[in-house]
């Protein structure tokens, strides 16, 4: 079974609208959206849950008043002002360090789990799905994607499927570590404007870290050719591989409205750029690639 997973150094390159394409190209796949912050996968591939489950990240103060002698040493110690003079908690500002449970003498204070998001199961038009909601201002989001990743990778167990496909998400972060981490190959999707070529050399360091093949496809090549090739150049120097230069294209954003891929939407040159990128993919992906 192998694992790809499409990532970017900046939000907003094409990333998660590749991830769609590649679906509707694809058999015998599962399919995981770990940009669990703010996912979008489901937009286009329109999932129906099966299965919810809970996801606890932190924990929180549970404040058992009838054992409270209100001595205010749990609110004399939060540095988070999460306890206030009544002893009343502020859920929002409660970070789960558990010191107030640590000096309470009546052990009036428990850390108790939290409810910090929602994982999914579900069932696409291309196969299954797994993703996830992590509810705002929460935090542990590389936790949740690693829950996310679990399910994918048992639900491809199970229905013996031959790949997962990673919708990650951008940026160097802890949820992105947690989306590479033991895949067989890294995609990343750049585009050519100078904080884009900023960010594909952080997150390429991040990548070359953690010892993960890495190529690379250059997403709206056709709108500044200079740093195309600068793109390029850097590629080559560092033997980096570019699996695709996709040209700007409209039909990119009319396939989202339409809630489709862009290969369902338009047999163009763009769709076929796209096909073509994921046949170099798949022999990169091949035990002898």
């Amino acid at each position: 079974m192998k694992q790809l997973t499409v990532i970017s150094g900046k939000g907003g390159t094409g990333k998660t609208s590749i991830t769609a394409a590649f679906a509707s190209l694809t058999k015998d796949t599962v399919f995981a959206d770990c940009d669990v912050d703010a996912a979008d996968l489901h937009l286009i591939l329109k999932p129906t849950i099966k299965k919810t489950m809970k996801f606890h990240g932190l924990t929180i103060a549970s404040i058992d008043k009838s054992h409270c002698n209100y001595c205010k040493k749990c609110y004399d110690f939060c540095r988070f002002h999460a306890i206030d003079k009544n002893i009343e908690l502020i859920k929002e500002s409660c970070e789960g360090c558990g010191v107030c449970a640590y000096v309470c003498p009546v052990n009036a204070i428990t850390m108790v789990d939290r409810d910090s998001g929602c994982a999914y199961l579900s069932e696409t038009r291309f196969g299954p799905m797994a993703h996830a909601v992590l509810y705002t201002a929460e935090e542990a989001s590389g936790k949740l994607v690693t829950v996310v990743r679990n399910i994918a990778s048992d639900i491809a167990k199970q229905q013996k499927k031959n790949c997962i496909l990673i919708d990650g998400p951008p940026g160097i972060g802890c949820p992105v570590i947690a989306s590479i981490t033991g895949v067989d190959l890294v995609l990343i999707v750049t585009e050519p404007t100078l904080s884009a070529i900023h960010d594909l050399e952080r997150i390429l360091g991040v990548v070359q870290h953690f010892h993960i093949p890495a190529v690379v496809c250059i997403n709206k090549s056709t709108i500044n050719p200079e740093n195309t090739s600068k793109i390029e150049q850097y590629c080559k120097k560092n033997d980096i591989l570019i699996v695709g230069k996709l040209p700007y294209d409209t039909n990119f954003t009319k396939a989202m409205i339409h809630e489709q891929s862009i290969v369902e939407y338009s047999d163009g040159n763009l769709s076929q750029n796209i096909c073509e990128m994921w046949k170099k993919i798949q022999e990169v992906l091949k035990p002898n690639g």
